[in-house]
């Protein structure tokens, strides 16, 4: 199928990406993933190399990408999905600060981008995180969610990354593989 660049954010929501990336992988895709520092605080590169069959890549300079993993990672790629987008990597990406390896790779890509935002309600209303994503759709991202509803703060509100199968679904019709069932990639 597809290959596919998953950026995973330090958010409690990592568990819902790595949930997709598992069923990604079982629907044929090949899946390369980033995990940011923040991402590793929640969701582990062992259970992340089991699910996709290759160990995450977290070093901007790592050794194994001769040209560099924002090069290499970003070749070929039929789309890169970052989940959770975290109001940092919002920033950094709108911002073309290339500040770590997700935000690198996202300045190198040259395919479709859809990102999954995660963060507390208060964080999401904010103006200046309004002011990038209203950039990023600008520039061409895509976004779905965030829903809301419980959050791990033990609020309820916007804020909360849509599930993991619903984030599949998205990611395929993006790809042009949606059938019955999918549901569009706008949130």
């Amino acid at each position: 199928m597809a290959k596919l660049v998953v950026g995973i954010g330090g958010g409690v929501a990592a568990y819902k990406t790595a949930m997709a990336v598992s069923q990604l992988v079982q629907r044929g895709h090949d899946v390369h993933v980033v995990l940011t520092r923040g991402g590793r605080k929640f969701v582990g590169a062992a259970t992340l190399a089991a699910l996709c069959g290759r160990p995450p890549v977290e070093d901007t300079y790592d050794p194994a990408f001769p040209l560099g993993p924002h090069i290499e990672l970003a070749r070929g790629a039929a789309m890169l999905i970052i989940a959770p987008a975290t109001a940092r990597i919002l920033a950094s990406c709108a911002w073309a600060l290339a500040d770590d390896l997700l935000s690198t790779l996202y300045l190198a890509r040259d395919c479709p981008t859809l990102m999954a935002p995660a963060m507390n309600a208060t964080m999401w209303q904010q103006p200046a995180v309004q002011r990038n994503v209203l950039q990023l759709q600008r520039d061409g991202v895509d976004f779905i969610g965030p829903e809301s509803g419980w959050l791990s703060c033990r609020d309820q509100g916007p804020g909360r990354m849509v599930e993991p199968q619903r984030l599949v679904e998205a990611i395929e019709r993006k790809l042009g593989l949606g059938g019955e069932g999918s549901v569009p990639a706008d949130g």
